[in-house]
């Protein structure tokens, strides 16, 4: 779960990190009422790239504040990580103004290649920090006690020019105490009078751990991912929308990454990844075909079950069930085998619904994307 700028600057004051005056707003009346003189306006979006796309602005005046907020409510933001649907901005940041000599980078983050946490710093930050070479990068592993040895903070402040390890070790303790997979502040900057504030922030949490984080909970804001991912996560449903035009529902997320594979290397495109999980009910999983039969894009759905500890009786259930509510037209391919699945068999059959059975894994993936052409215009 990703955490806008704002939510993320409120967890590093807590943690004593210095962050400037800052304000958020979602309509205009909210910004008036401040009364501000100047700020540096900043949508509130889950994507990076906000000001090279003009989404971050210094305003000087109330006036200026006014007219750019005026033009940034309600601007659709649209790049590479939100996907062609962009998100329409709802909130505004109104920061303070900074005056600063030097911008450094500074995260924790899971590092799978190290097998554990770390922490990353560069002696240059801001927007072209993914161009750095590794010299001006270091990174240390994170101990398994959670906190870094006095040598990796000694390292660190050799390498950066300066000594501040109560910055260093509260993100570390953050990303510890909030179950994150990044807690990142680019730029740190240094003011004239040697202070340090985070000009920018952002947190990643880890979705498996939200159970036992309520206060983030209340900080998903669902506005920011398309609406059949909305869906999805409130019915506890593992559902990611692609560009393809091959719906895909799938238990398993290794059986589910091979099924969107195997589509590409038959010359299709998958629409999603879906992973119904080991145990869902029927309801469940009339909610998963209810998102697919949805999305305009879909041209033909696979249903590809591995029936170990799910039932494929439940989902030839919920299918039948699924395409007569609906009335779906789409060709349809069905590859199970497990649990039960002579009898899910039998009923799709009986069910007399057009639905094409493919024996194996391979095969299904080749039989969609040849059932899928005739739909194509």
């Amino acid at each position: 779960m990703y955490l806008h700028e704002f939510q993320a600057k409120q967890l590093l004051s807590e943690y004593g990190v210095p962050v400037a005056p800052f304000h958020v707003v979602s309509s205009l009346d909210e910004l008036d009422a401040l009364g501000l003189k100047q700020a540096v306006l900043k949508i509130q979006v889950h994507a990076g790239g906000r000001g090279k796309a003009g989404g971050i602005v210094r305003a000087d005046t109330p006036k200026e504040i006014r007219k750019e907020a005026q033009r940034l409510f309600g601007m659709r933001f649209v790049n590479a990580q939100t996907g062609p649907e962009g998100v329409v901005v709802e909130k505004l940041l109104l920061d303070t103004p900074v005056t600063y000599e030097r911008e450094y980078y500074l995260a924790v983050y899971l590092d799978r290649s190290r097998q554990g946490p770390c922490v990353i710093a560069s002696t240059d930050g801001g927007s072209d920090i993914e161009e750095q070479g590794p010299d001006k990068l270091i990174i240390e592993k994170i101990p398994e006690g959670g906190k870094l040895y006095d040598f990796q903070q000694r390292r660190l402040a050799v390498f950066l020019g300066w000594n501040r390890p109560e910055i260093i070790n509260s993100l570390v303790k953050l990303f510890f105490d909030f179950d994150a997979l990044l807690v990142e502040i680019n730029p740190l900057v240094v003011t004239a009078e040697g202070g340090f504030i985070a000009l920018d922030a952002k947190i990643n949490i880890d979705d498996n751990a939200l159970f036992r984080q309520k206060r983030l909970m209340s900080m998903w804001d669902p506005h920011q991912v398309p609406q059949a991912e909305r869906r999805a996560k409130q019915h506890d449903l593992a559902y990611v929308a692609l560009s393809g035009d091959i719906g895909c529902m799938v238990n398993g997320a290794g059986l589910a990454m091979a099924t969107m594979d195997l589509i590409r290397f038959w010359g299709g495109e998958p629409a999603n990844f879906l992973d119904v999980g080991g145990g869902s009910s029927e309801e469940k999983i009339i909610e998963g075909f209810s998102i697919l039969f949805s999305e305009p894009n879909v041209k033909a759905i696979l249903v590809n079950i591995f029936g170990g500890i799910m039932n494929c009786e439940t989902i030839a259930k919920a299918l039948v069930r699924s395409v007569r509510d609906a009335k779906y037209k789409a060709p349809i391919v069905v590859r199970m085998e497990g649990t039960n699945w002579e009898k899910a068999r039998q009923d799709l059959q009986e069910s007399g619904l057009d639905i094409t059975f493919a024996a194996g894994l391979d095969e299904a993936c080749r039989t969609v994307v040849e059932k899928r052409q005739p739909c194509l215009s």
